[in-house]
C-alpha cells in the first residue's frame, strides 16, 4: 500500500488533546504528528510535524481524503472539554473521529474512535513508530494472549508503547518503510475502537483501557474542572477555551506551566528563529497567576505558586528567566539535524540558551507574581518572603547592570526600558507587601529605590523627540513592551507620554491588527531579520487603548483579534502577516494568556472606569474584597 499523500498542513490545521502531562497536536487530516512521552519536554515518540512520516505519526482518516472525496471537514471540541471531535463529509457517508488523553491513572494513554454516522466510508490507518524525536525505529511485534493481545508491541531502548484496536495493522515484516497501516470499512452505527499506551519497557505491558470510558473520563474531567470558571463577560467563550489550553499546559505533578507543547515551530517560515518553549517562563508568572485568580482557579494559583518558590528557591544571584517542569535548571541547547524542521525552517533545537541569560525583569515577575497571590488570600508560604526579601537584596546589586531583556536577545546587553520597569515593579510590589500585609522589611529604602527607578526611566528612556519610551536607554527604537507600563501601573494611561508612546507604537510597529515586538532590521537582538507579529502584543494593544480611554477602538481590536484564532479556539505564538497564517510554537501559553488578561481588564474598565494595576493584584472591581 503506498502512503497518503501530506496535504500540507498549517499551524493553525492542528488541534490538541493532553492528560496534564503532556499534549498531542493532531491535523485536520487525522494524523497525530507531534507527541512527547511520558511528559511535554521528553523526546517526541510522533514528530511528523518537524520532519516527515518517516519520524513517527499515527494517522485515521477516510482513505481518499487525499483524493477530494472528502466533501468537508469540520472539527470542534465536545463541550468544555478537550475531546476533539472531526467529522468528514464524504462522497458515501459521514465519519466521526474522536481523539482523547484520559487523566492519567499511572497509564500514559491515548485513545480513539471511529464511528460512521451515515452511508459508509472506508478509513485507513498508518502508524509509525519512533521514539528519540524520530532517530529511532522500535522492534514491532505481535502481542500474544498471555501479553494482553491482540495489539501491537513497539520497543526501543527505555521505551514501549502498545497499539490495541478492533482493527489492527500486520507488522511490516518486509521492512520496506518500517510502517503499519490498514484499511477497514464502517458503516452507519458501526464503530472501531483504537488505544496506545505507552510505558517502560522494562514494565509489564499494561492492561488494555476500555477506549468509550476513557472518552466519558476525558470529558467529565474537563467539563468538572470549567465549571469553576467565574468569568461570565461578553467575551466568555474565548476566555473558557483559553482557560482550558492553558489548564492542559500544566504539569500536574508539579503545578508548572509550559509556554508551549511544541519546540522549534518557526517564527517565519524558513527562518531560524526556532526555539524550544517546553519549559516554565517567570515572566509568565504574573500573567498566570492574574488570569486564574480573576478567573476562580485558587487551587492552580497555588500550585503554580509553590512551583515558582521552589523554581526560585536559593542562592538568589543564580536566578534563572526560566526552569524546567519540575524546577530543573540545566536546560543546555541542541540542534536536531536528522528532522528537516517544520516546512524546512531550520534548525531544529531542543532545550534552550536563554535559560543561562540575565534578565532584570525576573525579579520583578516572581515580586509580581507572589504579591498578586498574596491579594488573593492565598495563605502564606513559611519561606516566601525571605526568599522574595533576597531577591530583593541581590537585585540592589545588579539592578544598574544591562541584560538581554524580555525577548531574550542573542546580541549585546542593552539597558532595557521595560527591565527596569520590572525592577520598578519589584521595589513597588515589595512597598505593597509591607503596606498591605505587614510583612517586615526595610520598607522606606525599598520606596527610595522604587521612586529613584521610576525618575531615571522618565529621564533615560523617554525620547521627546520620538515621543515615546524608547526600547532601551537613549535610544530611538520602539518596543511592544513598553505598552505594559500603565498595565503594571508605572504611569496611569491618561498620562500625555502614555498616549504619545501608545500612538508611536501604532505608528511604527502596528501593521493592521497586529503588533510587531520591535523592528528586527535594527539588529539589536544579535539574529536575522524577519519574525511573525507576536500576538500577545497585539492583547496588549488592547489592554492600553482601554487604559487610555480609548475603549471603543479597544473593543473593537479584540474582536478581530478573537477571529484569528483557529477552528477550535486556538492560538500560536505570532502571524505571518504577508502569508495571513499563524506561525511559532502553537498553542502558546503567552498569547492565551493575553487574551484572557485583556477580556478581563475591559470588563474592569467598562465596569469601574479605573485604571486597574494587573501586575500588582489592584484587580478593582473583579471580586468582593479583593484589593
Amino acid at each position: 500500500m503506498t502512503r497518503l499523500p501530506d496535504p500540507g498542513l498549517r499551524i493553525e490545521d492542528y488541534a490538541v488533546v493532553g492528560d496534564l502531562h503532556t499534549m498531542a497536536l493532531i491535523g485536520s487530516n487525522g494524523s497525530m504528528d507531534w507527541l512527547c512521552l511520558p511528559r511535554f519536554d521528553s523526546a517526541a515518540t510522533f514528530s511528523n510535524l518537524l520532519g516527515n512520516e518517516d519520524n513517527g505519526r499515527w494517522q485515521l482518516c477516510p482513505r481518499h481524503l487525499a483524493d477530494g472525496a472528502v466533501r468537508r471537514t469540520t472539527r470542534h471540541y465536545r463541550g468544555d472539554s478537550l475531546v476533539l471531535e472531526t467529522v468528514w463529509e464524504t462522497d458515501t457517508g459521514v465519519v466521526r473521529l474522536t481523539d482523547a488523553m484520559p487523566p492519567r491513572d499511572g497509564v500514559v494513554n491515548v485513545v480513539r474512535r471511529v464511528e460512521c454516522l451515515s452511508g459508509e466510508v472506508e478509513m485507513s490507518m498508518r502508524w509509525v513508530i519512533r521514539f528519540a524525536y524520530g532517530s529511532a525505529t522500535p522492534w514491532v511485534r505481535r502481542l500474544s494472549p498471555a501479553e494482553g493481545g491482540p495489539g501491537l508491541l513497539a520497543v526501543a531502548g527505555p521505551d514501549a508503547v502498545v497499539l490495541r484496536g478492533d482493527v489492527l495493522p500486520a507488522p511490516d515484516r518486509r521492512g520496506l518503510d518500517r510502517a503499519h497501516h490498514c484499511t477497514f470499512l464502517v458503516k452507519a452505527g458501526e464503530r472501531q475502537d483504537f488505544s496506545m499506551v505507552w510505558f517502560l519497557s522494562h514494565t509489564e505491558v499494561p492492561s488494555p483501557p476500555d477506549v468509550g470510558e476513557g472518552i466519558a473520563q476525558t470529558e467529565a474531567f474537563w467539563t468538572g474542572w470549567l465549571s469553576g470558571c467565574g468569568y461570565t463577560g461578553a467575551y466568555s467563550d474565548a476566555v473558557r477555551r483559553s482557560l482550558l489550553v492553558l489548564k492542559a499546559m500544566t504539569y500536574e505533578p508539579t503545578g508548572g506551566i509550559v509556554a508551549a507543547p511544541t519546540t522549534s515551530l518557526p517564527e517565519l517560515i524558513g527562518g531560524g528563529r526556532n526555539w524550544d518553549y517546553r519549559f516554565c517562563w517567570l515572566r509568565d508568572a504574573t500573567l498566570v497567576l492574574g488570569a486564574l485568580i480573576d478567573s476562580g482557579f485558587t487551587e492552580e494559583v497555588q500550585a503554580w505558586r509553590d512551583w515558582l518558590l521552589r523554581a526560585v528557591a536559593g542562592a538568589p544571584e543564580e536566578l534563572q528567566i526560566m526552569y524546567g517542569l519540575g524546577g530543573e535548571r540545566n536546560l543546555p541547547e541542541m540542534e536536531l539535524a536528522h528532522l528537516a524542521g517544520y516546512e524546512d525552517s531550520q534548525p531544529v533545537r531542543i532545550g534552550n540558551a536563554a535559560s543561562t541569560q540575565f534578565q532584570l525583569d525576573a525579579f520583578g515577575n516572581v515580586m509580581a507574581a507572589l504579591q498578586t497571590a498574596r491579594d488573593a488570600g492565598l495563605p502564606a508560604d513559611a519561606f516566601s518572603w525571605s526568599v522574595q526579601r533576597a531577591g530583593l537584596a541581590q537585585l540592589e546589586q545588579v539592578m544598574h547592570r544591562p541584560d538581554a531583556g524580555l525577548w531574550e536577545i542573542r546580541g549585546p546587553s542593552q539597558h532595557f526600558t521595560h527591565s527596569k520597569m520590572m525592577v520598578w515593579v519589584a521595589f513597588d510590589r515589595a512597598v505593597k507587601g509591607v503596606e498591605r500585609h505587614g510583612l517586615t522589611g526595610p520598607v522606606e529604602h525599598w520606596r527610595v529605590l522604587r521612586d529613584q527607578v521610576h525618575a531615571e526611566i522618565c529621564d533615560r528612556a523617554w525620547n521627546a523627540e520620538v515621543g515615546a519610551f524608547t526600547q532601551f536607554y537613549g535610544g530611538t527604537v520602539l518596543d511592544a513592551a513598553q505598552l505594559l507600563l500603565p498595565v503594571v501601573g508605572f504611569l496611569p494611561g491618561d498620562d500625555p507620554r502614555i498616549r504619545s508612546t501608545v500612538a508611536a507604537i501604532e505608528q511604527d510597529l502596528r501593521r493592521g491588527l497586529f503588533v510587531d515586538r520591535y523592528d528586527t532590521g535594527h539588529g539589536v537582538d544579535g539574529l536575522p531579520p524577519g519574525e511573525g507579529a507576536f500576538l500577545a502584543c497585539s492583547f496588549w494593544l488592547v489592554s492600553a487603548l482601554a487604559l487610555c480611554g480609548r475603549e471603543a477602538e479597544a473593543h473593537e481590536l479584540f474582536g478581530q483579534l478573537l477571529a484569528l484564532r483557529n477552528d477550535v479556539g486556538l492560538l500560536a505564538e505570532e502571524w505571518d502577516v504577508a502569508r495571513g497564517r499563524m506561525v511559532g510554537n502553537f498553542p502558546q501559553a503567552f498569547s492565551h494568556l493575553a487574551l484572557v488578561e485583556a477580556a478581563h481588564l475591559l470588563e474592569r474598565v467598562a465596569a469601574t472606569d479605573q485604571a486597574p494595576d494587573l501586575v500588582s493584584g489592584q484587580r478593582r472591581g473583579a471580586a468582593p474584597g479583593r484589593p
